[in-house]
């Protein structure tokens, strides 16, 4: 996109506007993302202001070649890793501290706003780890499987093994075979 290459450029010079456009731009298709996989809105929130409060002081010694919206979709999910590695090592399991349901409004209301969005999200939250990051990625990211491949450091065939058995474990579980 050649909105993207310029707002780039001017964020690189330090122009607090062109920081401004990518926020506005981009905080929605993060929270969405974010929410897809941690499936907390408070949590999904932090994430995204920690990602662009980074992002804000690295103006400076910016470097980026590639597309602006795949490189904050990969701090997001890099974020949400570190937080999950974190409470691991703490001893608390993720999906206790995981709540069924969002506490606030998505980006985009009509996501959970029925029924049988409510329950594809419970059936997400209890998911592997690896399952629910490449579905949330694929479907809410936009990304297509290579991209997934190289920002988890795996093979495709892993990635697209994770995204058949993740969808194939939904499938059970909103068909009650769980």
């Amino acid at each position: 996109m050649l909105e993207d290459e310029l707002l780039k450029l001017r964020f690189k010079a330090g122009s607090l506007d062109a920081l401004q456009r990518i926020y506005e731009k981009y905080r929605d298709y993060l929270l969405t993302l974010a929410m897809a996989i941690v499936n907390d809105g408070g949590t999904a929130e932090d994430v995204v202001h920690d990602v662009f409060v980074t992002f804000a002081q690295s103006a400076g010694k910016f470097r980026l070649h590639g597309s602006l919206r795949s490189y904050l979709a990969t701090c997001v999910v890099n974020r949400i890793r570190d937080q999950m590695r974190t409470r691991k090592r703490r001893g608390s399991a993720l999906d206790e501290e995981m709540p069924l349901e969002s506490d606030i409004d998505p980006p985009d209301r009509r996501l959970l706003s029925d029924e049988r969005s409510r329950l594809v999200a419970r059936a997400l939250a209890r998911l592997p780890d690896e399952q629910r990051e490449v579905i949330a990625l694929h479907l809410n990211g936009q990304l297509k499987l290579r991209e997934i491949a190289r920002l988890q450091a795996v093979p495709l065939t892993t990635v697209r093994g994770r995204y058949r058995h993740g969808i194939e474990r939904l499938r059970s579980l909103l068909n009650g075979r769980l």
